[in-house]
């Protein structure tokens, strides 16, 4: 049985937030047209983008659906790939530093090229 590593938890705890962003901008609703519709408090809405609320099922699909959307939901095996890469980070410490100072040049180096 598998164990959830850290990039996964932390994948877990976004997941809700960045589902729900995205659902109201490809609809074109603001954060209050949203909560109007889904029949919910416009702080609700934002604790939820924000991380700062994890919503039900239930609640989370109540208000993608006033959105426009729905969520489906399957079943799949445990892919351990985050779990390789957090073991990797544990051995070297400072890969992600440097994996993060080569993709700040390589977006500079794109921003100043265009």
């Amino acid at each position: 049985m598998a164990a959830a590593g850290p990039s996964t938890q932390h994948a877990i705890r976004g997941w809700a937030s960045s589902l729900l962003r995205l659902a109201r901008q490809r609809s074109g609703l603001s954060q209050r047209e949203l909560a109007v519709t889904a029949q919910v408090p416009r702080s609700t809405i934002a604790r939820i983008e924000s991380g700062q609320m994890q919503p039900t099922v239930p609640m989370l699909q109540k208000i993608l659906i006033a959105a426009g959307w729905e969520m489906r939901i399957r079943l799949e095996p445990y892919d351990s790939h985050d779990d390789v890469l957090d073991a990797l980070a544990a051995a070297d410490p400072g890969r992600a530093r440097r994996a993060k100072t080569g993709a700040d040049a390589l977006a500079a180096r794109l921003r100043s090229a265009s």
